[in-house]
């Protein structure tokens, strides 16, 4: 009789165990959701020893025969984690470029020893803001590149007398970029953010839009407005540094002249107007595309947008 009660009971149990697992999978999004939460959880990442941003660059050689070549290890083997950001030092365009030797023109870039596994764009809404691109270009170029990723990267800039629309200019990038290829993830990124571990992978959710910089919450990202789920990057891998001006006290190359790098003030109101921001209403005169050493520069006037009141 004891032993039947203690059978019932462990039945119980496991029916229970069950059902709480099947509630979870229902309020988590799916089986893939609930195994990536197992997958991110919570590690120990010691941010007080740093690395280089330039750590093991040197390691990847152009293979001599692409018959011979595989595609690259799924997990690249190069990453160091936590990352040294100063903004100390204002790096020059033709220092980045000589510490960067693979990279192509127009910013493209794909590992010369593998064949990537994923293909990223990075959209950066631009507007006046040198000072900001240059360390920008100095820590994300060799970051993506530890990734082992085939990427492009992509400056939207606005010109004109309306107030800065980094939505509006991002959804211009997303159309241009893919002119040029059928990108796996498309990155939004803000050109004053810095990511400080090169964990932090530049790929793509395989169902959910994916918010990388989870330690800097800075914008309403539309995608919250639009009651879209969303993806987070774990705290403590999701961490960045925002760029800021009053670090940089030396230009290494004093003959280089730089424009005003004030961040223009973003007035827009996009709770207000991410409706009649879309892809569908998407209206913009294309000016040029030029390819520089670091990037693909895209300038765009997209009309006159008042400031919110």
């Amino acid at each position: 009789m004891f032993v039947s009660r203690m059978e019932n009971h462990c039945f119980l149990l496991l029916v229970f165990v069950f059902q709480a697992i099947f509630i979870l999978i229902l309020y988590r999004g799916g089986p893939s959701d609930v195994f990536r939460g197992f997958l991110e959880s919570p590690q120990v990442v010691d941010y007080s020893k740093p690395h280089d941003v330039y750590t093991n660059l040197s390691l990847f050689t152009r293979a001599p025969n692409e018959d011979t070549m595989s595609y690259c290890s799924a997990q690249s083997p190069v990453l160091v984690g936590p990352l040294t950001i100063t903004f100390r030092v204002l790096p020059s365009e033709r220092m980045i470029m000589e510490r960067n030797p693979f990279v192509q023109p127009g910013g493209h870039y794909r590992p010369p020893h593998c064949f990537a596994r994923y293909k990223s764009a990075i959209l950066v809404a631009y507007r006046n803001q040198e000072k900001y691109l240059h360390h920008l270009l100095y820590y994300i170029h060799p970051f993506l590149q530890r990734q082992q990723l085939s990427y492009t990267i992509y400056l939207i800039q606005q010109v004109g007398t309306g107030s800065f629309n980094r939505a509006k200019l991002l959804n211009v990038g997303v159309r241009e970029a893919m002119k040029d290829e059928e990108w796996d993830c498309l990155v939004l990124h803000d050109i004053d953010l810095v990511p400080e571990n090169d964990y932090n992978l530049y790929i793509c959710d395989e169902y959910y839009p994916k918010h990388m910089a989870s330690a800097m919450d800075k914008f309403q990202y539309t995608i919250h407005l639009a009651g879209m789920k969303i993806v987070r990057t774990s705290p403590h891998l999701g961490r960045y540094r925002v760029i800021d001006y009053n670090e940089v006290t030396e230009i290494q190359e004093p003959w280089r002249s730089y424009s005003s790098s004030l961040r223009p003030p973003s007035r827009h109101n996009t709770r207000k107007t991410w409706k009649a921001d879309g892809m569908n209403t998407l209206q913009f005169r294309l000016l040029s595309r030029t390819k520089h050493p670091l990037y693909t520069k895209i300038t765009v006037d997209i009309g006159y947008v008042p400031p919110s009141s």
